[in-house]
């Protein structure tokens, strides 16, 4: 099972997160592309970083709103979405190679992610985005999203992703981070979900239902200040049941 985490998220000054220490735990590695987060600098020496763990990055684009790191939908144009999805996978190609790594897949990020849920526009954009720079280059997403549909109707490899530390709907679609209970913080209760996720395809809905899903990369979140934590004991628990960590093939 993959483990991905998103990393290079901070900002000149600003830091967030502990991208060395979540690279020594993952198996891929979403780096922000410049656009919701991240600036050049941060960018190049997170990929340094993950080449030295021998992690794969993956390209997380996002709506163009540094001020509101990526979580407020744009309502952009399929070109213009396009056209800015392009532009931050090129930028990350260029700095994971002055690392000797390269990109490896596509995730976007925040709004953007959810928004492809159900966007069709702006799920169709991103996919031509991907399709126009590496047809080659898998795409990050919600089982059951528009964006994995229009990824197979593109061609690409449609990569099925599922999140250690946010909560689930009945309908399989993550709460909203604006509703109480959306991020989970234990990280042994997250370990254990995680577990059950990937072993038994099922997770717990916030109203107790269960929701079945089939995933081939897990998400643990980089930016909680526990986040290493509950990514060391994610990788502990699915080592423990025999659950191989590694990145998706």
């Amino acid at each position: 099972m993959d483990l991905n985490s998103d990393v290079g998220e901070s900002f000149g000054r600003w830091e967030l997160g502990d991208d060395e220490a979540m690279l020594a735990v993952v198996s891929s590695a979403n780096v922000a592309c410049g656009f919701h987060a991240g600036d050049p600098s941060t960018i190049r020496r997170t990929c340094g970083w993950a080449a030295k763990h021998g992690v794969r990055i993956g390209a997380q684009v996002g709506y163009r709103d540094l001020a509101g790191f990526g979580r407020r939908f744009i309502d952009a144009s399929a070109r213009e979405l396009t056209d800015d999805v392009v532009y931050q996978i090129g930028a990350l190609q260029a700095l994971a190679h002055t690392a000797g790594a390269r990109v490896s897949y596509v995730k976007p990020h925040g709004a953007l992610y959810n928004a492809a849920v159900h966007h069709e526009t702006h799920a169709r954009a991103v996919v031509d985005a991907v399709a126009e720079v590496d047809p080659d280059l898998p795409v990050l997403g919600l089982p059951g999203s528009a964006l994995l549909a229009a990824a197979e109707a593109k061609g690409l490899r449609a990569v099925r992703e599922a999140f250690a530390d946010r909560a689930y709907t009945p309908e399989g679609t993550l709460v909203s981070r604006r509703e109480p209970g959306a991020v989970l913080h234990d990280p042994r209760h997250v370990a254990e979900r995680v577990t059950r996720m990937v072993t038994d395809g099922a997770v717990e809905a916030i109203d107790g239902s269960v929701v079945r899903l089939d995933v081939d990369s897990v998400c643990v979140h980089g930016d909680s200040p526990d986040a290493v934590a509950i990514a060391r004991a994610v990788r502990e628990h699915l080592t423990s049941a025999g659950v191989r960590i590694e990145a998706f093939s």
